[in-house]
């Protein structure tokens, strides 16, 4: 009886299956090649996601410092600083005062309307909003590092932002 028993555990342990070095090499292997193929789109797709957030920043902030001007009855001036990648709206007596801090992945690129003497880009942009006033053309170009662009625009007949895809590489 112990012989037979011997035979069938022995018998058992050569059925037994197992994974091997070679086998797990490749599973990891194919890992690797499925995350290498799509770390691109991935990639494009958060770069996508951080420009829609910045640009909707850009008009949520935009429409407070208008709403302040007409409600308020209180001159609000926009400063926008590519340079320093920040939006700041502030009135004379600073009762109200508003600062938007761009992320690092996403600069501003240019100001629009564009001054024509101006030597430097970077230069801080000022502009007025009157209550009861015209509101100024205001433009903010913004960009990622891989290239993809928005333009941040206040309309100046109905007086609210508005977000536009730009083309990649697109010019003033």
């Amino acid at each position: 009886m112990n012989h037979c028993a011997a035979a069938s555990i022995r018998c058992a342990r050569k059925n037994e299956k197992g994974v091997t070095l070679i086998e797990a090499l490749i599973v990891v292997a194919l890992i690797a090649m499925i995350a290498a193929v799509s770390f691109p789109a991935v990639s494009a797709g958060l770069d996508t996601l951080r420009l829609r957030s910045t640009s909707d920043a850009i008009v949520s902030f935009l429409n407070i410092a208008l709403d302040h001007a007409d409600r308020r009855q209180q001159a609000v001036e926009v400063v926008i600083s590519p340079r320093e990648n920040t939006l700041l709206s502030r009135t004379a007596d600073l009762s109200f005062s508003r600062r938007l801090d761009i992320p690092a992945q996403v600069g501003i690129v240019s100001v629009r309307p564009a001054l024509p003497n101006t030597l430097d880009p970077g230069e801080p942009r000022r502009f007025l909003l009157y209550p009861g006033g015209s509101v100024p053309g205001i433009g903010v170009e913004i960009s990622t590092l891989q290239g993809r662009r928005r333009l941040v625009s206040v309309d100046p007949i109905t007086g609210s932002p508005r977000s536009d895809v730009l083309a990649q590489g697109a010019a003033q």
